[in-house]
């Protein structure tokens, strides 16, 4: 709903702290405890939305740069879009299908789609389609009609629809293989070998810089410039994001170790990798709990 780590922390807290003061209130006969917590935090996120600005990446500020010198100043007035650590995925779903349901819905660019729509709009698309409510259920939560939220929802759905690879495009678990050639290509700075597996019209970004890239050459060149301004062996590790394969990047230091660089998050397909969002924010750093320097 609100495209931060940081904000869902505090607004969890705000959930249960209602529910604790309204808890005298509660009624077993009209909801259960799952339907009447999700009816609190839906009201508290809209509340918390109210006037706020969403949350980007850089794809969805502006055209993609042709220049892969242009200048990486960063910009923290944008309330950037965050990545979601694995820790808060629930891991003890004992259904593959239900577990692989649970990463889909909180795929990066899925959220980053979201949060082009009106609040309410987000909170039926989260009601429905990523915690399984009823569209009835969906109504009593935010006081409205079945038909209201069942209209809310085909829109919520239109506008998302080509934010992200199909579920039927994207690659679980086959995409180890890929990742692996593009750790070793990214440790050894090598271009060549990281452009052949990218699709054709892969997509660079890099909050909290707004500027990114779309193809195969730009984002190459991009990448000859990175490794041309931190020369020698990298370190790659892997780990994940949003449900995603994402990788943790340290770049080599003057005193022969490696630093924390970046954090990157990918979206595999069948055929290949089509989407890097690659941050470099402390805030993003210590969501993550990642070392600083290995």
């Amino acid at each position: 709903m609100v495209g931060s780590v940081h904000d869902a922390e505090d607004l969890t807290q705000e959930t249960y702290l209602r529910a604790w003061k309204a808890r005298e209130r509660y009624d077993e006969q009209r909801a259960s405890v799952r339907t009447w917590l999700y009816r609190i935090a839906t009201n508290v996120c809209l509340t918390a939305l109210e006037g706020r600005p969403r949350r980007p990446l850089p794809s969805g500020l502006g055209t993609a740069s042709d220049d892969p010198g242009a200048p990486l100043i960063p910009d923290f007035e944008v309330p950037w879009l965050q990545p979601l650590p694995e820790r808060y995925l629930s891991a003890d779903r004992d259904d593959p299908q239900a577990r692989l349901a649970a990463r889909a819905g909180v795929r990066l660019a899925l959220v980053a789609a979201m949060q082009v729509l009106p609040p309410r709009q987000r909170a039926v698309l989260v009601l429905r389609d990523v915690l399984g409510f009823s569209a009835a259920e969906v109504a009593g939560q935010l006081d409205t009609t079945t038909a209201s939220v069942t209209s809310a929802l085909q829109r919520a759905r239109a506008a998302v629809a080509t934010a992200s690879p199909s579920e039927d495009g994207l690659r679980e678990p086959a995409a180890g293989p890929t990742i692996e050639r593009y750790v070793r290509a990214f440790e050894a700075s090598d271009v060549d070998t990281l452009v052949t597996l990218l699709t054709a019209d892969a997509v660079l970004e890099m909050p909290p810089v707004p500027l990114w890239y779309r193809g195969r050459a730009d984002y190459g060149r991009f990448m000859a410039r990175v490794f041309a301004m931190r020369p020698g062996a990298w370190r790659v590790l892997s780990t994940t994001a949003n449900g995603q394969p994402a990788l943790t990047a340290y770049c080599p230091d003057d005193g022969g170790g490696h630093r924390l660089h970046t954090l990157q998050v990918l979206t595999v397909t069948a055929a290949g990798i089509a989407h890097t969002v690659v941050f470099q924010d402390p805030k993003v750093f210590a969501a993550f709990e990642l070392a600083p320097s290995l």
